[in-house]
């Protein structure tokens, strides 16, 4: 069956008109709201671990993954009470070297610096049952390093996570959506069960399980659009 991969970056109230990057943080409201139209559809809300039997076609039902890149503190405090209020579960993917600190990679872009979540705070979601997942150490273009270093962005990113949580993580998201073949291939030696990128489009059983579409969701979304996305991807 098809399955939504819902894409989330800060759940926060936008920052002015003239922010670069604007469309990537969702006000709370609207979030709120999205998961409110979810639930009354009859669509169960999924972490990318829970949802991928339901994408290979080992169960059925109405289900979507949620997931949020980046690991923002506002994912913490404005999205998880939201999730924990319908009774959903979601994947953050955490950039490893990052855990407590900030978006230093938006920097250079202009982006306002946004802290991301503290370790106690990553504890804690999977406590209540949702998953972390790894965005490599440094939040990087993995096509433009050398093998040796892509290989280590992937691969110590998971074992320093599961270090860091003493939870298995299984799942994994190419940062800026950019990858290569040989990138995919990294991350199924690396130990991982699937990846996700900003492809758009709902995961199917034929799809690459470690090249999974996604369907962001941006800050002027109207109802329509994000049922829409939950459609067609």
């Amino acid at each position: 069956m098809a399955v939504p991969i819902l894409l989330y970056h800060q759940i926060a109230v936008p920052p002015s008109r003239r922010a670069p990057f604007r469309s990537m943080a969702v006000h709370p409201e609207a979030f709120h709201n999205q998961m409110a139209w979810l639930k009354r559809l009859g669509v169960q809300g999924l972490s990318l671990r829970e949802a991928l039997p339901y994408i290979q076609g080992a169960k059925t039902g109405k289900v979507a993954a949620i997931t949020f890149d980046d690991s923002y503190a506002n994912v913490y405090e404005n999205a998880l009470p939201v999730l924990q209020e319908f009774g959903f579960t979601a994947t953050n993917f955490v950039v490893a070297n990052q855990v407590g600190g900030s978006n230093v990679w938006d920097i250079p872009n202009g982006v306002a610096r946004a802290p991301c979540m503290s370790l106690e705070q990553l504890r804690k979601w999977v406590a209540l049952g949702h998953e972390v997942g790894s965005h490599t150490l440094d939040h990087v273009h993995l096509p433009q390093l050398p093998m040796q270093e892509a290989r280590r962005q992937i691969a110590h990113s998971r074992e320093l996570l599961e270090d860091m949580l003493d939870e298995i993580v299984s799942s994994f998201c190419f940062p800026y959506g950019d990858e290569m073949p040989l990138d995919r291939v990294l991350a199924y030696e690396a130990g991982y069960s699937a990846a996700t990128t900003t492809r758009r489009g709902r995961a199917r059983q034929d799809h690459d399980p470690f090249g999974l579409p996604r369907a962001t969701v941006r800050r002027n979304d109207s109802w329509l659009h994000f049922i829409r996305k939950c459609v067609s991807g």
